[in-house]
Order: C-alpha cells, then sequence, then structure tokens
C-alpha cells in the first residue's frame, strides 16, 4: 500500500482501495500470515467515519506492524463506534476487554480531566501553537496524568482539527447568533459549559446520534472539524458553515495498561514506532486537506462565513467562562497552557 493519502481518497470521493470494501467491512479482518497464528491478536476502535484520515493512516500503520513483525502482531480495526459509545471503549480498555483504541482528548475528560485542557473555547490562534503544546510541555504533563489511571498514550497525538459551527437557520456572525441556540455538542462538560456562557442551548449527544438530531430539529446546528462534517455527511441536513475556529481537539491513542504490560519492550517499539509515524502523516493530511474541504463543501451546499473571534473570547471572559475554567484544571498544567494559549 502507498504510503500517502491522496486528498481524492481524504475526501471519500474514490472507490478505490482506501475507500473500497475494506473500509465498507469496517476494517473488521483478521490478518492471515503464512507465519502462522499471530503471537498477539488485538481490537482497535474509533469512533470515527471509516473513510475519516485517522482511520485510513491506522490501516497503514497496522500493515506495517503486521510485515515487521512478520504476521506476529495482527490488529483489527474498529471504526464508527462498532465496538460502542466512547464511554463503552473507555470501560472496556480500563478492563482490558479492549486492548487499543483512539479517543479525543475532551471524551478523555470524563476519566481525566485534564486531557480537555487544549479544548478551552477560543484558546489557540493557529496551528503552530497547538503542535509546540502538544509536541511539548503540555503533551508531557497530560500523558502523565493518563498514565496515572493505568493507560498507556503513546506520544504523538492525531489531529481532530479546528471546530466550526453549522447550522440550519442561519449563519454565526456575532455572540449573539448563539442566544438560544439549540447546537447539538459532545458529551463533554467543558464544551457545554462554554456554549451555556455563550448563551446557547447545548444538546449534548455522542457523535452517532447527531446526524438524527440535526434532521429531526432536536438541534438546529452542531459544531465539528471540517473533516467531520464532510465524512459523517452533516452537509446534508445543514445549510450553513460558520468558520468560528472554536476550539481544537486531538486524538490520543491509548493502550490498555493492563495488556501493555504483558507485550514485549521490542514488540511496544514497533507498534509505537508505526503509529507515532501514522499520526504525523495524518496532521499533514488535514492540513493539506482544509482548503479542498470547503470547497468540496461548497460543492454539497454548505454556504461558508468567516468570524471575528474576538467578541467570542471577549463574551466568555464577561461571562466568567476562563477564569472557571482554570479551577476545572491542575494549576501546572493551567500555567502551561498560558505559555500557548489567550486565556487571560
Amino acid at each position: 500500500m502507498t504510503s500517502l493519502i491522496t486528498r481524492r481518497h481524504f475526501l471519500g470521493t474514490s472507490t478505490g482501495t482506501l475507500a473500497g470494501t475494506a473500509l465498507a467491512t469496517g476494517f473488521a479482518t483478521q490478518f492471515a500470515h503464512a507465519q502462522g497464528t499471530p503471537d498477539f491478536k488485538f481490537k482497535l476502535g474509533t469512533d470515527l467515519p471509516v473513510t475519516h484520515s485517522v482511520n485510513l493512516r491506522l490501516k497503514e500503520a497496522i500493515d506495517a506492524i503486521a510485515a515487521e513483525t512478520k504476521g506476529k502482531v495482527a490488529i483489527q480495526l474498529f471504526p464508527n463506534n462498532q465496538l460502542g459509545s466512547d464511554s463503552d471503549m473507555l470501560s472496556q480498555i480500563r478492563s482490558g476487554a479492549l486492548e487499543l483504541a483512539t479517543f479525543p482528548g475532551t471524551v478523555m475528560s470524563t476519566l481525566v480531566p485534564v486531557t480537555s485542557i487544549t479544548g478551552v473555547g477560543f484558546a489557540f490562534p493557529s496551528y503552530d501553537k497547538v503542535w509546540a503544546a502538544m509536541d511539548g510541555a503540555i503533551g508531557k504533563h497530560v500523558r502523565g496524568q493518563i498514565e496515572k489511571v493505568g493507560l498507556v498514550p503513546l506520544e504523538t497525538v492525531w489531529d481532530n482539527g479546528f471546530r466550526q459551527i453549522t447550522t440550519s437557520t442561519k449563519p454565526i456572525v456575532t455572540p449573539d447568533d448563539l442566544k438560544n441556540f439549540k447546537i447539538r455538542v459532545p458529551v463533554v462538560p467543558l464544551w457545554v459549559s462554554m456554549f451555556k456562557a455563550l448563551g446557547a442551548a447545548p444538546v449534548s449527544l455522542p457523535l452517532s446520534e447527531a446526524y438524527q438530531a440535526l434532521q429531526t430539529k432536536v438541534a438546529d446546528g452542531q459544531e465539528n472539524p471540517l473533516a467531520l462534517i464532510d465524512t459523517a455527511k452533516f452537509f446534508e441536513v445543514q445549510k450553513f458553515c460558520s468558520l468560528t475556529n472554536h476550539a481544537w481537539d486531538g486524538f490520543w491513542f491509548i493502550a490498555s495498561g493492563k495488556v501493555w504490560k504483558g507485550v514485549p519492550a521490542d514488540v511496544q517499539q514497533v507498534i509505537a514506532k508505526h503509529v507515532n509515524a501514522a499520526a504525523k502523516k495524518q496532521r499533514d493530511d488535514i492540513a493539506l486537506a482544509n482548503l479542498d474541504l470547503q470547497k468540496a463543501l461548497e460543492g454539497k451546499g454548505l454556504k461558508f462565513n468567516k468570524v471575528d473571534t474576538a467578541p467570542f473570547r471577549q463574551a466568555l471572559r464577561n461571562a466568567g467562562f476562563y477564569a472557571q475554567a482554570k479551577e476545572r484544571f491542575d494549576k501546572d498544567a493551567w500555567g502551561l497552557l498560558t505559555q500557548y494559549a489567550d486565556v487571560a
């Protein structure tokens, strides 16, 4: 398999190898090798649609791990919450029933609160600040806190992207446009409180229920990165996309501590090497695809508008959101965040 994913593949418009039968069956395929039965068989769960760049790059990593270990490690990839909700997978991976998974930091915050710190509203102005933080002091601090609950986070964080707001009724231009607006948000307390601080009426639902909520008008809008807006087909039930960049979040690749400690060090190193390399490639995928994604989504009917973020940030300050967020996280983590983000 080629090591590069084209923008065409990434946007899900190709019916070639990556987005064909293997994707349609959720990658739930047992890898068979001429060398015999694998020594290690792991399940890997994600909450993302099958054509999302995280799953495409994970498939490459899985193949590379199988090749380098000569079939001794076989990993089955289960995307799109096939193994249960994020909460279900968190419970499974803690017990050892699930060996590997990816989780957004904000989702993991239900277990490890500090993992949501990078999702503080309107904090990061650019990817330069994001990657400096996640590859540096904040990433190291968060990994240490994850390890304390018996999970093993790999070093490189994957990109979930900056989040934008889509709506079916009107574009979001100023904070006043969010007053009493019914917006679907993930089951993430930090983002629920952020949208409440902006005067909205957040509807907290898992990603798997978001499309139906928009379709049935349980919510009139939602917020997600462009890649997920595309792969989840939200453009079918939304009219406007406001480029708010209101939060950034990443995916942590997590191994069950109970399982990982039984894996030989050399095998751990092979898995970590290929997964971390795939994460770096996936970051590049998002960076290259964002402009194309906007054009593609415009072609599917979404109308885009740019947003001045300063009034939104000021509205959060006035509502006491940043002061409350500071109390939510440990002192060291907040001190680190202020080195990279505008949360004063």
